[in-house]
C-alpha cells in the first residue's frame, strides 16, 4: 500500500513491460508500450471506509477500474476487466487490494482474483483479465511495476499533462523540475524506449551475487562505483584496487531477489530522497547506516544480458554518470530517458571474494577453462581500470577459487515461442521458458499444451541453415540440452500442412 498513499496517479506496468491502458472506447482495458500516452494515467482513490487497505483506480475520462462479471472468453477461467461508472461507489468490483511481491505488486480482486497482463497468441495478447495463475510460468503474469506519478493540487490533470509535454522536448541533463514526489515530473512521464526482455536472454541476476562476499561494480566509463572518504558521498573512480571500490553483499531475509552493498567503512548503498541539484530528475545515492534497515538500502539485481541493473524499490536504478562537472564521475538513481543514455545504468559485476558457504544451494563448482565467457580477472592495480570486463568476471583471490556459472538442477530449459496463423513469430514477441524432464516429444507436447492452454499443437525447431520449420518426431537431445522451439497452433497454415500426409514422408 505504500506505494499508493502518496501517489495522485500512476501507471501500472506489467511483465511485458507494457501499460495498464484504458481503451478509447471507454468501455475496455489492453495493455500498451506506450507509456506517456495519458491513457495509461490511472488516478488513485483510497477507499475510506475503515479498511486502507484497498483502492480504487479511475481513468482520466473518470471511469474506473472494474473486475467484471463477464467471462473473456467461453470456457476459460479468466473474466473481463472494464472500465465502468458503477451507480454506487461502494461497488466491490471497482475496489483493488494491493498486495507487494519483492518490488511489485499484485492488485487482488473480490473473490481472490488477481488482474492478470496476459501474452501469447490472440486473442490474449495484449489482453488483461483477472484470473489465478494455474501454472508456474504464469506466476508473473500477475505482477505489475508501479510508477507513480505527481499531480499538483491546483491543477487538472489535462493541463498537467500540456505541461510535462512543454519539458519532454529539453535536453535530458537539463530538464525534469522535481515536485516533491518519489518520481519527478521528467522522469514519470518521458517515456524510454522500451528494450527487449525477452525471457530468451533473461538470466537469473542473482546467480551473480549468491556465492559472493565482496563484489566491484564497473560502469559503462570503465570506472568502479566507489564509497568516499568522506564516508557519505559515492562516486565513480578508475582505481578498482582500492578498498573503497570493494561492496560486501548481503542477503535480504525472505527474500530470493534482493541485496544490500556495505561499503569499507561499514554503511550500505543508499537511494535517497536527496536531489542531486535542484530541478534535476536524479536523486543522490549515498553511504548510510540508517537505525533501521529499510528499503532505501535494498536493491533488485536485473540481469540485461552480462550486466546488471541495480533497481530501487521506486523502480528507479543506479546510474553512473557522465557528462561535465557536477555530473562527471557523480552516481544518481533515476531512469534514463533517451537512448544514449540507456546504458548508464548498467554495471559488470566482478566478484572480489568468495563465500566458503553459499546462502542457496549451488551444484559442484567447476574450473573456468580459457574459452569461458565468464573468465577471471586479475586483480594486479595495473590491469583494473584499463580492461572492460565482458559479464561475470570473477577476481582471482589468494587460494585462486574460480567458478563456473551455475547450472539448473534437474530438466532442460525449453525456451519458446508461439507462432500466428501464418507460421510467422511477430517481431518482438515475448518468448516463454519452461522446465522439462525427460526426452518424449509427446510428453514435451502435452506439457507445452498445459502451459499454453491451445489444444493439437505441432513442436518444431527452425533449422539454422535455411530457417525453415521443422515438426519434432523423435526423441529429444540427451544430456538435457537446452533447446529452443516453436509452437505452431493446430489453426495454423504450416501445422495443417505438416498434418499431410506427404509433409510426413
Amino acid at each position: 500500500m505504500e506505494y499508493f498513499y502518496k501517489a495522485k496517479a500512476v501507471r501500472l506496468k506489467s511483465h511485458l513491460d507494457k501499460y495498464l491502458v484504458a481503451d478509447d472506447d471507454q468501455e475496455n482495458i489492453r495493455q500498451s508500450g506506450n507509456g506517456k500516452s495519458r491513457k495509461a494515467r490511472w488516478l488513485v482513490e483510497l477507499v475510506d471506509d475503515g479498511n486502507s487497505h484497498f483502492i480504487r483506480l479511475k481513468t482520466t475520462s473518470g471511469k474506473y477500474l472494474t473486475a467484471s462479471d463477464e467471462p473473456f472468453l467461453l470456457g476459460m477461467t479468466g473474466k473481463k476487466v472494464l472500465q465502468t461508472l458503477p451507480e454506487k461507489i461502494e461497488d466491490v468490483r471497482i475496489k483493488w487490494e494491493p498486495i507487494r511481491d519483492g518490488f511489485q505488486v499484485k492488485l487482488k480482486a473480490f473473490g481472490g482474483n488477481f488482474l492478470r497482463a496476459n501474452g501469447g497468441t490472440p486473442p490474449w495478447r495484449n489482453k488483461v483479465t483477472y484470473d489465478n495463475p494455474y501454472s508456474s510460468s504464469t506466476k508473473n503474469w500477475i505482477l505489475w511495476n508501479v510508477e507513480p506519478v505527481d499531480v499538483p493540487e491546483n491543477e487538472s490533470l489535462t493541463d498537467y499533462l500540456k505541461l510535462v509535454s512543454s519539458f519532454s522536448s529539453v535536453s535530458d541533463e537539463l530538464s525534469g523540475l522535481d515536485l516533491g514526489s518519489p518520481m519527478s515530473i521528467h522522469s514519470s512521464f518521458s517515456f524510454s524506449p522500451r528494450m527487449a526482455k525477452s525471457p530468451l536472454t533473461k538470466r537469473p541476476a542473482m546467480e551473480l551475487f549468491h556465492k559472493a562476499k565482496a563484489v566491484r561494480l564497473q560502469s559503462h566509463r570503465d570506472k568502479y562505483l566507489t564509497a568516499d572518504e568522506d564516508e557519505e558521498s559515492v562516486t565513480q573512480d578508475r582505481n578498482g584496487a582500492s578498498k573503497n571500490a570493494k561492496w560486501v553483499v548481503e542477503f535480504v531475509e525472505k527474500t530470493d531477489n534482493v541485496i544490500r552493498l556495505k561499503s569499507c567503512y561499514g554503511k550500505y548503498l543508499t537511494a535517497s530522497n536527496q536531489p542531486f541539484l535542484l530541478g534535476m530528475t536524479g536523486r543522490k545515492v549515498l553511504q548510510t547506516l540508517p537505525n533501521r534497515l529499510d528499503s532505501s538500502i535494498e536493491w533488485e539485481p536485473i540481469r540485461e544480458g552480462k550486466q546488471v541493473k541495480l533497481r530501487t524499490r521506486y523502480g528507479q536504478f543506479l546510474r553512473g554518470n557522465g557528462g561535465l562537472p557536477p555530473w562527471r564521475n557523480s552516481v544518481t538513481h533515476d531512469i534514463p530517458h533517451r537512448t544514449s543514455t540507456q546504458d548508464w545504468i548498467l554495471w559488470d559485476v566482478h566478484v572480489v571474494e568468495i563465500l566458503a558457504h553459499s546462502p542457496v544451494p549451488m551444484p559442484t563448482p567447476a574450473v573456468v577453462n580459457h574459452s569461458d565467457s565468464f573468465a577471471s580477472e586479475s586483480s594486479s592495480p595495473s590491469t583494473t581500470g584499463s580492461s572492460k570486463s565482458f559479464g561475470f568476471s570473477r577476481q582471482e583471490s589468494s587460494d585462486s577459487l574460480v567458478n563456473s556459472p551455475p547450472k539448473l538442477g534437474d530438466g532442460r530449459l525449453i525456451y519458446y515461442h508461439i507462432t500466428d496463423e501464418f507460421g510467422e513469430v511477430e517481431e518482438g514477441m515475448e518468448g516463454l521458458c519452461i522446465t522439462f524432464k525427460g526426452n518424449s516429444v509427446e510428453d514435451l507436447k502435452k506439457r507445452l499444451e498445459e502451459e499454453t492452454g491451445l489444444e493439437e499443437i505441432t513442436v518444431c525447431t527452425r533449422s539454422p541453415l535455411n530457417g525453415k520449420l521443422y515438426p519434432l518426431r523423435l526423441q529429444l537431445p540427451p544430456n538435457n540440452a537446452n533447446m529452443n522451439v516453436i509452437i505452431l497452433p493446430s489453426s495454423s497454415k504450416e501445422a495443417k500442412d505438416f498434418a499431410t500426409p506427404r509433409m510426413l514422408l
